[in-house]
């Protein structure tokens, strides 16, 4: 019988592709969650705290491989920190972490925290895979949501995304879990590359809605590395075939303008 799967976050957006992917391959999946949960074919829950990395060892216990997918707007370091040490401790086979473009250009706190991770992925001792994939398409169109609840929309000046769709991560995540520890593999990001201003286009469009506009102009060095495309998935990166649009039309089919 194959060794169980840790999966951290794997009731979130990828999460919740991924975990029927690992289950069709055979393998029996753990996921981790800091209250638990009900149990499902081949699927069991534990509960764990990573920002305090609380109960990990009986979490990974008789775990060969770990998915790491959790992450939040604050913390993620730390939280991947507690993971990869006791992930050591349990003498877990493959670490697996998902990562954003831009990683190691952008400069702002969040992303450097996230660079922090990868970090701490890599200096873990564990043999490691980590996978640095663009904005998944519901992060996009939640914060599409969120900016559109007010009657004047700012958009940042040179500001691009590569939306992805989160079913194609979770197959290219799904794939190298299932293999070897490969270090850090070429990005992955959508099939276009979409200023701010035409992601909110196309979302109004969608929704219906008419909103005004406000030019913002993002100062700073934070500004400058967007402005550049840092934040943008490097040369050689995979790319995936579900657009910003096909999301959209299933997502939120186009409705009269009001």
């Amino acid at each position: 019988m194959n060794a169980p799967i840790l999966v951290t976050g794997g009731t979130g957006t990828i999460g919740r592709h991924i975990v029927p992917l690992l289950r069709a391959a055979g393998h029996p999946v753990r996921v981790l969650s800091r209250r638990g949960g009900r149990p499902g074919d081949g699927v069991t829950h534990v509960a764990a705290d990573l920002l305090s990395g609380a109960d990990l060892g009986p979490a990974l216990s008789g775990v060969s491989t770990v998915l790491h997918l959790a992450g939040g707007a604050k913390g993620d370091n730390r939280a991947t920190a507690h993971l990869a040490r006791a992930a050591h401790r349990a003498a877990v086979a493959h670490l697996v972490h998902i990562s954003v473009t831009g990683a190691d250009r952008v400069p702002l706190a969040w992303i450097r925290s996230k660079l922090d991770a990868e970090r701490a992925v890599v200096d873990s001792g564990v043999p490691w895979t980590v996978l640095r994939a663009a904005q998944v398409h519901d992060l996009v169109f939640t914060m599409l949501t969120a900016m559109t609840r007010l009657p004047v929309v700012p958009v940042p000046g040179g500001l691009r995304l590569q939306p992805v769709d989160a079913a194609e991560v979770a197959a290219r995540l799904a794939e190298l879990t299932l293999g070897a520890p490969a270090g850090l593999v070429p990005d992955l990001a959508g099939p276009d590359t979409y200023g701010i201003g035409e992601l909110l286009t196309g979302y109004l469009t969608a929704a219906g809605k008419r909103r005004a506009r406000l030019p913002v102009y993002i100062p700073g060095r934070a500004g400058r590395a967007y402005r550049e495309g840092a934040n943008l998935a490097r040369p050689g990166a995979a790319r995936g075939v579900r657009t910003w649009t096909d999301f959209l039309a299933d997502r939120m089919p186009s409705r009269p303008v009001a």
